[in-house]
C-alpha cells in the first residue's frame, strides 16, 4: 500500500503534494452489536490513520436492534464527526442495511463489513490495494472460516444457489466483507424494489471481480443474527429478483414428470394385454397422484412467490424507512 500511496500523493509522501485523497466510505449494518460495535470502529480508525493518502467515513446502520446498539452509535457519533448513524423503524434485514448505507455514502470506494468483529478491518488495505490494481470489486475470502456448523452449511447453500441461479463463476467466492468503486456503487443504488440482494446487483454490475485472503476471526460476543428462516429468506431473494431460472427449473420438472406418467401409462396399459389376470395396482395409482400433485403444488407456489413480490413491489414498498440520522443531513 505503500507504492499506492506514492502514486497518489505524487511526492512519494502519504497524502503529500495537490493530489487530491481518494476517499473510503465504510458500512456497517448493526444488530445486537453493542459489545463488538466500539472494537470495530476503533480498529477502522486506527488502520485507516496509517493510510494517508484516503479519507474516510463510517455509516453505522442500526437494523432495528433490540439492545442497545443505538446508543451505542449515538456516542460513537457525538466522538468523531467522520462517523455517521441511521435508526430503522423496524427490521428490515442486513441486505436493506447495506443499502441505506451505499446510498448515503459518497466515497471513492466504498467497503462493507461485518458489526461482529470476525471481519478483519485491520486488513483492508488488502482490498482497498486490489481496487486500485484496477479491480471494479473485491471480496475477502477466508481459509478458515470461525462461523458454526449452521452458518457454514448456510454459506455453501448460498455459494451453491448464486452459481447456478445468478451466473457467479465458480472460482470466486462472496462473502459479507467486501470492497467496490464508485460506479458500482451507483449502479447498485439504482435498484428500488423491495427485496434487495446485494451479491446479485453487484454482480449485475461488473464481471471485474477478484478475492483476496483474509484473516476470519471467531466470534468474540452474542450469536449469529441469522436463523434458519432468514436465510432462507435472503435465498428467496436472491433467485426471485435475479434469475427467472427457478420457473424454467419448473417447467423442465413439469415436463418430466408429465413424460413419466405416460411412459408409466403405456407400461400399465401393455402389462395388462399380456396378462390379463395382472391386478390394477391402487397403491401405484396413489403414488402417482401424490407425486404429480405434489409437483403442481410446488409450482404454483413458486409462481405465486414470483407474483407476491410482483405485487409487492408495485405498491411501492419501501426497502427501509429510517427513523433518526446522526451527523449527516437531511
Amino acid at each position: 500500500m505503500e507504492e499506492v500511496g506514492k502514486k497518489l500523493s505524487g511526492d512519494g509522501s502519504p497524502g503529500g503534494g495537490n493530489a487530491k485523497k481518494k476517499k473510503v466510505s465504510f458500512v456497517i449494518p448493526c444488530y445486537r452489536s453493542e459489545q463488538s460495535l466500539p472494537h470495530v470502529v476503533a480498529e477502522i480508525r486506527e488502520k485507516m490513520g496509517t493510510m494517508g493518502q484516503y479519507e474516510y467515513d463510517i455509516f453505522l446502520v442500526n437494523d432495528s436492534s433490540p439492545d442497545g446498539t443505538f446508543g451505542v452509535i449515538r456516542r460513537l457519533c457525538e466522538e468523531d464527526e467522520r462517523i455517521k448513524g441511521m435508526d430503522f423503524a423496524r427490521n428490515f434485514g442486513q441486505h436493506s442495511a447495506l443499502m441505506a448505507g451505499l446510498r448515503h455514502s459518497d466515497g471513492d470506494y466504498v467497503v462493507c463489513l461485518d458489526d461482529d468483529g470476525q471481519t478483519p478491518a485491520d486488513e483492508v488495505d488488502k482490498l482497498l490495494g486490489s481496487l486500485e490494481e484496477g479491480r471494479d470489486a473485491v471480496y475477502a475470502k477466508y481459509d478458515h472460516k470461525q462461523h458454526s456448523a449452521f452458518r457454514n452449511l448456510g454459506s455453501r447453500v448460498n455459494e451453491l444457489m448464486t452459481r447456478v441461479m445468478l451466473g457467479k463463476p465458480a472460482a470466486l467466492y462472496v462473502s459479507s466483507y467486501f470492497a467496490v468503486k464508485r460506479f458500482v456503487v451507483e449502479d447498485m443504488v439504482r435498484y428500488e424494489n423491495s427485496y434487495p440482494y446485494v451479491i446479485g446487483l453487484v454482480l449485475r454490475a461488473t464481471k471485474n471481480i477478484a478475492n483476496v485472503n483474509v484473516n476470519h476471526r471467531e466470534r468474540e460476543t452474542g450469536v449469529s443474527g441469522y436463523n434458519l428462516k432468514k436465510l432462507v429468506g435472503l435465498w428467496f431473494n436472491g433467485f426471485t429478483a435475479f434469475s427467472v431460472k427457478p420457473l424454467r427449473i419448473a417447467t423442465a420438472l413439469g415436463g418430466g414428470s408429465a413424460v413419466i406418467g405416460f411412459l408409466y401409462g403405456i407400461y400399465t396399459i401393455v402389462k395388462r394385454i399380456l396378462n390379463p389376470d395382472v391386478p390394477m395396482g391402487f397403491s401405484s395409482l396413489m403414488s402417482a397422484l401424490v407425486f404429480f400433485g405434489g409437483m403442481i403444488m410446488l409450482m404454483l407456489g413458486l409462481i405465486g412467490e414470483y407474483i407476491g413480490r410482483i405485487y409487492i413491489s408495485l405498491n411501492n414498498s419501501p426497502q427501509y424507512v429510517i427513523r433518526e440520522k446522526l451527523n449527516m443531513e437531511e
